[in-house]
């Protein structure tokens, strides 16, 4: 008989593994806080730290929080910063940046690409960003990156389904909801001019488009720019409108007689997906009352079939 650990369907907060974890999260999280604010004295007596202190409190937060143990913790794993193992399964690699540098999407950005291209060299599915006050998860599929949790290390109560997705029996589940990516929008603060420097040096750029990977629909590896489709984004992350029906044209049908090749079929249902999510960002998709272009009728007619289709 089928056991609710083993049985996927299950909806996860029903386990008995994530009612263990609840209980060990709150139990844990007021001292794990207060291990943060130690590791963190440097930075409030010289207004910074170094990357090794983000890279503690990120040690601590998994052994004492998230159910892992030292030995699952790999540092410095090729070029990584940690990639967290278990029975030598390859889990999630997470890259750290010094304390309080992921401040705006645009930082944010760059060091998912980094940690995106390290990870595709290791084959790993998962990988997190994580600067000592903000945590940002994401699974990699389809072409891209599909956020998975996103946290705060400063709340002063355990967000416990953010932490349960990144945890020792809840990473390896398929993530059933959707996090509350309103967080990200608090990182606000511009970037100082060294750490613009700092952070946009190590980017790779398309060569045509001086784009990086996360401004195209689909990306097959991100560190082959030969493999990157359908730019649709400005480096700043917001939606091109210019290039952005262009895109669905040439996926749809073709654009001026070129059609895109090097997407598998498998990919296009997330593809057509990251498109939509672009369109309705600037309100081009078709609303009652508003008219848009024919091109976005095309597009909001494939999305109704996938839905249909389930995919």
């Amino acid at each position: 008989m089928a056991t609710e650990e083993n049985t996927l369907s299950s909806s996860y907060k029903e386990l008995a593994s994530y009612r263990n974890f609840i209980q060990n999260a709150q139990a844990q999280w007021k001292s794990f806080l207060e291990q943060r604010n130690e590791k963190l004295a440097q930075q409030g007596r010289f207004d910074r730290a170094p990357e090794k202190v983000a890279e503690n409190i990120v040690g601590t937060l998994l052994t004492t929080v998230l159910g892992w143990e030292e030995k699952d913790l790999n540092w410095q794993l090729n070029r990584a910063d940690l990639v967290i193992t278990r029975n030598l399964v390859k889990h999630i690699l997470i890259e750290t940046k010094h304390p309080g540098s992921l401040k705006n999407k645009r930082s944010i950005d760059v060091a998912l690409d980094q940690a995106w291209r390290y990870a595709s060299e290791q084959h790993v599915s998962r990988v997190a960003i994580c600067d000592g006050f903000l945590f940002y998860g994401t699974d990699i599929g389809s072409g891209g990156l599909r956020p998975r949790t996103v946290f705060k290390l400063t709340q002063r109560e355990a967000p416990h389904d953010a932490l349960w997705w990144v945890s020792l029996d809840g990473i390896w589940r398929t993530c059933e909801v959707e996090p509350d990516m309103s967080l990200l929008q608090d990182e606000t603060h511009a970037l100082t001019n060294e750490e613009k420097i700092e952070n946009i040096s190590g980017e790779i750029l398309h060569p045509k488009y001086q784009l990086p990977a996360r401004c195209f629909a689909y990306v097959g590896n991100p560190s082959k720019t030969s493999t990157w489709k359908l730019p649709y984004l400005l480096i700043d992350g917001n939606t091109d409108s210019r290039r952005l029906p262009k895109a669905i044209q040439a996926l749809a049908s073709n654009y001026r007689g070129a059609k895109v090749t090097g997407i598998p079929d498998n990919a296009i249902p997330d593809v057509f997906r990251r498109l939509e999510t672009a369109a309705s960002a600037v309100g081009k998709m078709p609303e009652k009352g508003i008219q848009s272009a024919s091109i976005y009728y095309l597009l909001a007619e494939i999305i109704e079939q996938l839905n249909a289709a389930g995919k």
